[in-house]
């Protein structure tokens, strides 16, 4: 990926923001150069095409979930779940001490509050992600996924 695309994709977290606006995006990745705004605008538009950002209104962009996914820490953990899904609970009960043990992140996201998540995941919850990998679906292996994480650990 364009390092200024990955630039882009990683503001979302390093602002802790949801959506940003174009001048946002060229302040703190562009600067006021003419030609590094042109390959913040080229990256904001190759991420809209490849739906890794939304287009919203007023020149701002929301960074969708294939968007965080793409630049993911490989050890982060992300179960995709709803509520009231009991094999999601026992999913993160499982996980947990996981993410203890390797002092990793668990990043729960409800797929009813996405509707592409939602069209995508909805027969198939949890559905656990090891960085940007899908590792499990319905049942997490435990023994599996500390492997994984022990091998990224080293």
């Amino acid at each position: 990926m364009d390092p200024t695309a990955q630039r882009v994709l990683s503001l979302y977290d390093q602002l802790e923001r949801d959506s940003l606006d174009l001048h946002t995006m060229f302040e703190f990745v562009g600067g006021n150069d003419p030609k590094q705004r042109e390959e913040v605008l080229d990256a904001v538009s190759e991420l809209v095409k490849s739906q890794l950002l939304r287009e919203g209104e007023s020149d701002f962009y929301a960074r969708t979930e294939d968007g965080r996914l793409a630049i993911v820490d490989p050890r982060e953990i992300t179960l995709y779940t709803r509520e009231g899904c009991t094999l999601c609970e026992e999913a993160r009960v499982a996980i947990v001490p996981l993410v203890r043990e390797f002092g990793t992140t668990l990043r729960e996201v409800d797929i009813d509050d996405d509707p592409v998540l939602h069209d995508r995941y909805t027969n198939d919850v949890p559905v656990i992600f090891l960085g940007s990998r899908i590792v499990a679906q319905h049942r997490v292996n435990v023994a599996q996924l500390r492997r994984q994480l022990d091998r990224l650990s080293k």
